[in-house]
């Protein structure tokens, strides 16, 4: 929880709804959702904690939370003697408000403001608020440090996106020393980084907050009635106006040990095709995002899984993978995987084709399939002969979710008639 002799906290917010996420999120939160053949979306959030030596963190849940609480309970422990290291849960509690009753979270600030009196326990300089359902990797002591420098009370995580693609963000305003003078939500004209015309500053929703700063700011939103209690539409454009020095911080130039070039990759994967498109990312040569940096270790479940299995080589049948992200137990039995990402135990069976598909724990493909640009969730059985993404009319038929860009959804513990 110290880093340069700064106490920090982190809290990491996941309790999202992920409705765009659907089917994969009908039954699990978005950051429970997994990700990269073995780990869960929730994963790259704590491991960013954990590698930047924050050791006590909350995880504030709401939505479809029972996956998301299994997996933190039981892969995400420190030691009992470690009293000032932990990964705790914090559920929606159903705050009592005097003016309207028992209510939810009602926005991120929200969050955050309901479990106050955790920061309080906790007396901490600064709080690190970040969001659970991102893919990316950040050294968060580099922002503190440079929140610290800058002698500022809220530091902004911010993306340097091309000005095309600014307009679905919301965009900071910064004079030439990357001090916020300016919000702007989606413009139809975004202004560019100063010193750099083809790019903005796109926030990622990741704060660096002095803890007084912090406390004044959501006891005051808390009592706005009109207020949607949101970091982005409220909160931070209430202390800019009321004189807070807010520093934006470019995550480009953020160092991760092990990793040559910049840190250019964040991926909010908040819908079917983004979500597939950066697993696809994960099967390149040489991924932009990498799993196998040994200086900056991505942990999961530790659960014990045998080796996978590749069996029969003869010219009828091969069981073979290529280009693909293969966990442990999964079996290939005289089939094809080409450019997919199979979970664990998983199988796939003799002469048939999987292709650019995701396959989650414990899901089997029959004999003679031919599975194309498709995610099948977990624990379900493809019989024989099917095909999959290869006709979309024939998928849609079956009712299965198929996006614009064609990829195809099975859902979890679907039966196939």
């Amino acid at each position: 929880m110290h880093i340069n002799n700064t106490k920090v906290l982190g809290m990491v917010l996941a309790g999202g709804k992920g409705s765009r996420l659907n089917p994969l999120t009908a039954k699990r939160t978005k950051p429970a959702v997994p990700f990269g053949s073995k780990y869960r979306i929730i994963d790259f959030a704590l491991n960013n904690m954990l590698n930047s030596k924050i050791f006590g963190m909350y995880v504030l849940t709401q939505f479809k939370a029972q996956s998301l609480t299994e997996h933190i309970q039981r892969n995400w422990r420190f030691g009992t003697f470690l009293s000032n290291y932990f990964i705790t849960l914090a559920p929606a509690q159903m705050y009592l408000y005097e003016e309207i009753g028992a209510e939810w979270y009602r926005g991120t600030a929200d969050a955050i403001y309901q479990n106050i009196h955790l920061i309080d326990n906790n007396a901490v300089d600064v709080v690190a608020i970040f969001s659970g359902d991102h893919i990316y990797k950040m050294d968060i002591s580099h922002m503190i440090d440079q929140h610290l420098e800058a002698e500022a009370d809220v530091s902004i995580a911010a993306y340097p996106t091309l000005l095309e693609d600014a307009t679905r963000f919301g965009v900071l305003q910064v004079d030439k020393n990357f001090q916020i003078t300016e919000f702007q939500e989606k413009p139809a004209n975004p202004n560019p980084i100063p010193n750099r015309p083809t790019h903005a500053l796109a926030s990622m929703g990741n704060y660096i907050f002095n803890t007084d700063v912090l406390i004044e700011l959501l006891n005051r939103d808390a009592a706005l009635e009109n207020s949607e209690h949101d970091f982005g539409k409220n909160v931070l454009p209430m202390a800019l106006v009321d004189g807070y020095k807010l520093q934006a911080y470019d995550f480009a130039q953020n160092p991760i040990p092990g990793q040559t070039g910049p840190n250019t990759y964040w991926r909010d994967v908040g819908t079917i095709d983004s979500y597939w498109e950066a697993n696809m990312d994960l099967v390149a040569i040489k991924p932009e995002f990498d799993l196998y940096n040994n200086d900056w270790p991505l942990r999961t479940s530790s659960e014990f899984s045998p080796p996978a299995k590749f069996v029969h080589e003869s010219p009828e049948r091969r069981g073979q993978a290529l280009n693909s992200l293969i966990a442990g137990g999964v079996i290939i039995s005289g089939g094809t995987v080409r450019e997919s990402l199979l979970f664990r135990r998983a199988r796939i069976n003799s002469y048939s084709t999987v292709e650019r598909s995701i396959i989650f724990d414990g899901s089997t493909v029959g004999r003679r399939c031919h599975i194309r640009n498709t995610i099948i969730d977990k624990n379900v059985e493809v019989p024989e002969g099917t095909k999959i993404g290869i006709n979309l009319d024939d998928d849609r038929a079956r009712g299965f979710t198929v996006t614009d860009r064609g990829v195809v959804v099975v859902p979890k513990s679907y039966k196939f008639r």
